[in-house]
């Protein structure tokens, strides 16, 4: 039967101070912050895509309140499409039916263009929920695991100076804290930084879309022309012509 290993994790762990325990704690629970918002943020961007299709055949409907039923819910953010569509028509039509109000002097060009801008910013601040716990994660966790890095060097020269020589045994558990809050704190911070890249270049192209479909009802809901229309067939054009 194998012996317990007297360096590994669990006898560091238990022969570790309070400080150390508390750098580990506060790791595990920036890493489970971490991974939390990385769970949702995929989440979500796997909704937007979804959504994102349903957007595309938005202009193929034979009526904008059929388009607004391909969209689904159009009362929150995190349904930006849908609630893009939402915003928008509520402007026009309270432009059109309270003219006397102060907003009804404004062109209803530049009315459209200040709602849906503000819509637009609602499902841009929606998108950055939850960047800031990656971002702060990324920059603080290895500096913590260096904290407990020094800690546990300041550890091993104690251990040095009291026993007035420098055995291996008496300052391995020290620097085998050292390394692994130096290790504890890497682990935590890379995922946090790569997701942070990654859910910050997802959003901006996100954004790019949300400005794209907020320019196409922008022109929709000032000229009221109808969706796009699909083009008729050279056979039938030549008929036509006929």
């Amino acid at each position: 039967m194998m012996q317990d290993n007297p360096y590994g994790i669990a006898a560091l762990w238990l022969q570790s101070d309070g400080v150390i325990k508390g750098v580990a704690l506060i790791l595990a629970l920036m890493s489970l912050a971490s991974w939390c918002v990385i769970a949702i943020r995929a989440w979500r961007l796997w909704q937007l895509r979804q959504q994102a299709r349903a957007a595309a055949e938005f202009w193929h409907a034979q009526s904008f309140s059929a388009g607004v039923q391909l969209l689904g819910d159009t009362q929150s953010p995190l349904a930006p499409f849908g609630y893009l569509a939402e915003q928008g028509q509520q402007a026009a039509q309270h432009h059109a039916t309270h003219s006397e109000d102060l907003h009804g002097q404004l062109p209803l060009a530049d009315w459209l263009t200040s709602s849906l801008r503000g819509a637009i910013d609602e499902c841009n601040e929606q998108q950055q929920r939850g960047l800031a716990i990656l971002a702060s994660t990324g920059s603080v966790a290895p500096f913590i695991g260096l904290f407990g890095t020094v800690w546990g060097i300041y550890h091993a020269l104690v251990s040095i100076g009291a026993s007035g020589q420098a055995d291996i045994s008496k300052i391995a558990g020290p620097v085998g804290e050292a390394l692994i809050m130096t290790a504890f704190g890497l682990a935590v911070a890379i995922p946090a930084v790569l997701a942070y890249n990654a859910f910050g270049r997802a959003n901006k192209a996100n954004s790019a879309r949300f400005n794209r479909f907020a320019f196409q009802l922008h022109a929709y809901l000032l000229t009221g022309a109808a969706p796009a229309q699909k083009q008729p067939q050279r056979s039938e054009r030549l008929q036509g012509a006929a």
